[in-house]
């Protein structure tokens, strides 16, 4: 979804307007479909596309903050649950739930324990995660990994296969702390375990990639991007399918470049505002209660085989 002129200060193709024709979608949730490139949309419920159920089908959710409590969400638990429960009428049961990080707020063990005890309740496969900021930052993520990271390399970064897909979770909130506008950092190790794993796949293979912080510069102001990130993305541009997932932003943004879709979560919490549109990020305040669900939400993905297409389903909580 480029845009050129000359605002586009990160040289992205995504200039600040742009930015904000693109956040105006938020508030709906969307079918995307990427082909060979090329971005298509509909409305969520709006004549699903019958041909086929596809291959399978994964779902995202993100930042949870169990922990968290203030005005814009006093009972975060509640919502998590909630999104678990939608997770759980959809009509096909997904092979794989990614959670892309800030499960919890506090680092706390017993905020650890609730994410867990929800999660136990949602019909999915697998449930995988990757951790946020606020999950590492008061023990350097030990007790993220002890509870979380099991199989896991590094700092919880991780690669598997799952019906000809190639999944690959990165961590990149180890030095970023809760400092605001600290950009996310992959580093050399990370790196080049990454190049090694990308290595031996064919440039057919479909690749999705997970991550806490967006790892293209959406708003470098705010600490919304990934210091590294393009050397990551450079790894990827020969791959004909790749679908980049993040967290973060608590706010859908996609883009399009070349092959890769990226696409970024609602929170299952509360909402951010849109950059530049406040002081610096943080829950948006004074959020109306009979509103909040409609800022909230999960993605869910379906692949078919045999296609260069991911379907990227938006879906509120209202």
């Amino acid at each position: 979804m480029p845009y050129e002129n000359d605002q586009d200060h990160e040289g992205d193709g995504v200039d600040r307007r742009g930015f904000l024709e693109c956040m105006a979608w938020a508030g709906t949730g969307l079918v995307w479909a990427v082909s060979g490139g090329v971005l298509s949309s509909r409305a969520f419920g709006a004549g699903p596309d019958r041909k086929g159920r596809g291959d399978f089908t994964f779902v995202q959710i993100s930042d949870s903050h169990i922990g968290f409590s203030k005005e814009t969400n006093k009972d975060v638990t509640a919502t998590l649950q909630e999104t678990v429960a939608k997770i759980n009428t959809l009509p096909r049961a997904p092979d794989l739930l990614i959670h892309t990080g800030d499960l919890t707020h506090l680092s706390k063990p017993g905020e650890f324990d609730i994410v867990a005890e929800v999660l136990k309740g949602a019909r999915a496969g697998q449930v995988v995660y990757v951790p946020g900021e606020h999950d590492v930052f008061t023990d350097d993520g030990k007790q993220y990994l002890r509870r979380f990271g099991r199989g896991t390399m590094g700092t919880g970064w991780q690669s598997f296969n799952h019906q000809g897909v190639h999944f690959v979770g990165l961590v990149n909130v180890m030095s970023l702390g809760l400092k605001a506008g600290g950009l996310g950092v992959l580093g050399k190790e990370q790196l080049d375990w990454l190049r090694n794993d990308l290595a031996g796949l064919t440039s057919s293979t479909p690749i999705v990639v997970y991550a806490h912080v967006p790892l293209w510069m959406i708003y470098p102001e705010w600490g919304w991007g990934t210091e590294d990130g393009q050397q990551a993305l450079s790894y990827l541009k020969r791959f004909g399918s790749v679908t980049v997932l993040n967290g973060h932003i608590h706010q859908i943004l996609q883009k399009v470049e070349g092959n890769v879709t990226f696409h970024t979560a609602r929170s299952t919490a509360f909402p951010q505002p849109a950059p530049g549109q406040a002081a610096g990020p943080g829950p948006i305040k004074n959020v109306p209660a009979e509103k909040l669900r409609s800022m909230l939400g999960l993605t869910s993905v379906n692949f078919i085989a045999g296609r260069r297409s991911l379907a990227v389903i938006d879906s509120t909580l209202g």
